[in-house]
């Protein structure tokens, strides 16, 4: 085995990396009644130049998690930092909205409209005019993305379904695409997951797709679809049927299973994948 020179060494180690930061920040929602927190991730050197532009990605908890999930379970900034310092990422604001909470029948948790918690309308019409011009962002579809695991991964493809002339792409974790059980959410209509898990019926992306006109496929056609599951998780098999009836409708998309099950070392994993993804299909 040939050894490398000293010099070669030490440059190699030398090589520069790549430091974001991640601040957190606070929407005033009009449409919520509440001051909604976010965390953002902003490339290095964001700030120095006000005229420079950067495309965006919002990055969607799960279930039970808040905008805070990706940052401490998730360690993004780690993985966005070794992306963008090789390359394979571009400097990219990424945006982490907070849409739940860990008292699930309790607080709010959910990305569609729904009795008493409009976030959708939120999510459009309030969180990203707001945080697309206090970020610098590109602000067009070719240069924003969204993805998102468990409930985020189901609320990104539908925002994308919803939305097609919003975003480039879509990468869905483990993603809760539909609900067709009724022992999900318990029956007394106060607690709030029952109010997401009907939402999540009400809203479902498998549905979308078996119902979509032709009108509506050309538009998905627009958008870069990605769906990554563990092949122990028990949302599995909603990805393959999204694959399935994504392919009858002539609607290019990728499907990826690996070894896992919902958890974050899956996820951890899966967004070394996505963030490239997103970057690769910026501007086309």
């Amino acid at each position: 085995m040939k050894k490398l020179p000293f010099a070669a060494l030490l440059l190699l180690f030398c090589l520069p990396t790549i430091a974001g930061r991640i601040v957190t920040d606070t929407v005033k929602s009009n449409i919520l009644s509440a001051d909604v927190p976010c965390n953002v991730y902003l490339p290095d050197g964001f700030g120095k130049d006000k005229g420079q532009k950067y495309p965006v990605i919002y990055l969607l908890h799960g279930l039970s998690d808040d905008y805070r999930a990706w940052r401490d379970k998730g360690q993004m900034q780690t993985v966005v930092d070794e992306l963008i310092s090789s390359g394979e990422c571009l400097p990219v604001v990424i945006i982490m909205p907070n849409a739940g909470g860990a008292d699930i029948h309790n607080i709010w948790n959910g990305y569609f409209n729904m009795p008493g918690w409009s976030y959708e309308d939120f999510f459009f019409q309030e969180f990203l005019p707001a945080m697309e011009k206090k970020y610098q962002a590109v602000g067009d579809k070719e240069h924003r993305a969204v993805m998102g695991l468990s409930m985020g991964g189901g609320g990104s493809t539908v925002y994308c379904q919803r939305h097609p002339d919003m975003f480039s792409s879509c990468y869905a974790m483990s993603p809760w695409l539909d609900n067709q059980s009724n022992n999900v959410g318990p029956g007394d209509k106060k607690d709030k997951l029952y109010l997401v898990c009907e939402a999540v019926k009400a809203h479902s992306a498998l549905r979308f797709v078996e119902q979509a006109d032709d009108a509506t496929k050309e538009k998905l056609r627009t958008v870069k679809w990605f769906f990554d599951c563990g092949d122990d998780d028990f949302l599995f098999d909603q990805s393959v049927r999204m694959h399935q009836l994504m392919r009858n409708a002539r609607i290019h998309d990728e499907l990826r299973v690996r070894n896992g099950v919902h958890n974050w070392e899956y996820w951890h994993v899966a967004l070394r994948m996505a963030l490239p993804f997103a970057s690769r299909n910026f501007g086309r």
